[in-house]
């Protein structure tokens, strides 16, 4: 079975850290551009972060930009996402996604990982 399994979300402190993990089953990310989205309640999905195969080329929104790193594994089938000096606008549920590069192969979203910056 091809899925995606996010790990790392939590309850953190304002300036907190955390790094989510994104990892593949049934399928190589070799062959996939991968992403995190987030969704926080009561607004609609938006783009984190996105990286290239094999992650050469690297996307974040504005305002995550100097706060968070997105970084792929495909030696271990994973994708992380390091957040630093978090913020509570960071709330949200956090996806990961596969987007394929290849004929024939299709796209993969994950169940979500929670990250709740409150003090």
């Amino acid at each position: 079975q091809e899925q995606l399994v996010e790990a790392g979300g939590g309850l953190v402190q304002p300036g907190g850290s955390l790094r989510l993990s994104c990892v593949a089953s049934g399928f190589r990310i070799s062959f996939y551009f991968m992403s995190w989205y987030r969704q926080a309640l009561g607004k609609e999905r938006e783009l984190v972060a996105n990286i290239s195969t094999p992650g050469v080329i690297t996307n974040l929104k504005d305002s995550v930009k100097g706060r968070f790193t997105i970084s792929r594994d495909d030696a271990k089938n994973t994708v992380y996402l390091q957040m630093n000096n978090l913020k509570p606008e960071d709330t949200a549920v956090y996806y990961c996604h596969a987007n394929p590069t290849a004929w024939g192969l299709f796209p993969h979203w994950g169940q979500g990982t929670q990250v709740t910056v409150s003090s």
